[in-house]
Parts: structure tokens; sequence; C-alpha cells
């Protein structure tokens, strides 16, 4: 299963705005319905709508900050 990023620009630190490209990942399937299970979950706690790919986002954002690394 192919999944596609599609959002063209997103918001970074609230003010900033970034320019995503466009990409595909090969995920499994529960990978994918964890992700929107995630995303869900971070709607309720956000009250902000979640997409996969921002879910995909915010996990490599905090696995490449764990490691040093500021994005």
């Amino acid at each position: 299963m192919v999944l596609l990023l599609l959002v063209n620009m997103s918001h970074k630190h609230d003010h900033e705005l970034e320019k995503l490209v466009k990409t595909s990942v090969y995920l499994e399937e529960e990978v994918l319905d964890a992700l929107a299970e995630a995303a869900r979950e971070l709607e309720k706690d956000t009250g902000r709508r979640w997409s996969k790919g921002g879910v995909i986002r915010l996990a490599l954002s905090d696995f490449f900050t764990r490691r040093g690394k500021l994005l």
C-alpha cells in the first residue's frame, strides 16, 4: 500500500511556513491503521485535524530530535 504525502504547505512553529515535497512510502497495513488511530487521538488531544502524513512528520521530528538533529 502506498501512502502519498500530498500537503503543499504546513505550519512550522505556528508562524513559519514550510514547503513540503510530495513523496510516497510503502508501509504495512497495520502501520496505516496505527497512523489513523494516532491521528484520531491527536485530534482529541489538540482539537485540530491530523492526517496520517502529519502523524508521520511528527514522529520523524521526534526521532531526529532524540538523535540531536533539529530540522
